[in-house]
């Protein structure tokens, strides 16, 4: 789950971490309030999941409280990269003299943790990887060590910060590893990291992704969700604990496993490549079990997606049978009633594999199309779907 800035900012400073006061709006009336608390020059930022906030215009500088109006007015509403603009932040001004980059993520391939940082920060992170790698240091970071104060003076004179600075900034890099850690977050990012005029170091933005797996041993997290923004489908998927993703095809997928849901979409997306190129609409595991309720229920979140013509249902049974699984794809349909509307192609391979496939037979239900294997199957969903 990424969190918007202003919550990354309030959870800097549950750990410490130097940040500015900061107050949401959602309003340009709560703009000019909150200005006038703050006195002085604020900077008034949209709060939207995404970069380039900049460079598109949601961030603003304002001397005074009519000007944070002003500022508020012209950037909620505002479209970001396809995020519109509901909230903004008015931030206390501050008077910055060097902008550096911070950050500390999950390294997957390396099944470690990776910290990243510059002297260079304020611009686009990514550009800088690419034009000038060598300003960005890379150090990989033990997971059960983490980042110690030994560590983060390590990181900061790799990121070639002077004698000076160095102890500074490792001060905060300590901090934010903490962040890290006690909120299992798989990012934890500052651009920029601030020395102000006044020689001290500020957080001056950050980026947080937390570990959703993790959400049980932190309850607090649900409050920082925000339901009105998920996908309305994704949302209906997670109330059924249903391991859904929706993408931008044609073709509705289930599968039970993640490994043969990844391969079904890569040969839907191949056989549909001789059908008018339609891909795949989701991922979604239906996981070992595939009863009538989970089955109803993952065929609802798929039949909801406008842009879904046909459904593929690629099982192999194990543990589960096919029989099981033919007996809810039948009973599915019942509890779905005229809400199924869309073709459906099923594949069924592995434990009572015949016994499976004349149930469905038997069933004949004029949405059903039976294949016998997954290529098959693959080619005629995606027939379907451009018919």
């Amino acid at each position: 789950m990424d969190l918007y800035e202003y919550q990354a900012r309030d959870l800097f400073e549950k750990y410490e971490v130097p940040v500015l006061a900061g107050i949401i709006a959602d309003t340009p009336e709560e703009a000019k309030a909150a200005a006038e608390k703050l006195g002085g020059v604020v900077v008034v930022k949209a709060q939207v999941k995404t970069g380039g906030r900049g460079k598109a215009g949601g961030v603003k500088v304002a001397k005074n409280p009519d000007e944070a109006f002003e500022a508020a007015q012209a950037i909620l509403g505002l479209d970001i990269k396809g995020h519109v603009v509901k909230r903004v932040m008015v931030a206390a001004g501050a008077r910055i003299a060097k902008e550096f980059y911070f950050s500390v993520l999950l390294d997957r391939a390396n099944r470690s943790y990776l910290s990243l940082s510059s002297v260079e920060g304020g611009m686009e992170i990514e550009e800088l990887a690419v034009e000038r790698p060598e300003a960005l240091a890379r150090v990989e970071v033990d997971p059960l060590e983490g980042i110690s104060p030994e560590k983060a003076l390590e990181i900061a004179k790799a990121a070639k910060f002077d004698d000076e600075l160095a102890p500074k900034v490792a001060d905060v890099f300590v901090k934010l590893f903490n962040v890290y850690k006690g909120e299992d977050a798989t990012l934890v990012e500052v651009n920029p990291l601030i020395q102000s005029e006044d020689g001290d170091i500020i957080a001056l933005d950050g980026k947080v992704s937390l570990d959703e797996n993790a959400g049980f041993r932190h309850p607090e997290h649900e409050e920082l969700e925000d339901k009105d923004a998920a996908d309305p489908l994704e949302a209906k998927a997670k109330q059924h604990d249903l391991n859904y993703v929706k993408l931008d095809g044609q073709v509705g997928i289930i599968g039970n496993g993640a490994g043969l849901v990844m391969s079904t979409l890569d040969v839907v997306a191949y056989a549909g490549e001789n059908h008018g190129g339609v891909k795949p609409a989701n991922f979604l595991d239906i996981g070992g079990g595939a009863s009538a309720t989970v089955m109803a229920a993952g065929l609802d979140v798929i039949l909801g997606d406008e842009q879904v013509k046909s459904v593929f249902v690629n099982v192999f049974g194990g543990i589960t049978s096919c029989v099981a699984v033919a007996e809810g794809i039948v009973k599915a349909l019942e509890i779905l009633g005229d809400a199924a509307t869309k073709p459906l192609v099923v594949r069924l391979d592995g434990n009572q594999v015949e016994e499976g496939r004349a149930i469905l037979a038997a069933a004949n239900h004029p949405l059903v199309t039976l294949a016998a294997g997954m290529d098959e199957g693959a080619d005629k969903a995606a027939e379907l779907a451009n018919a």
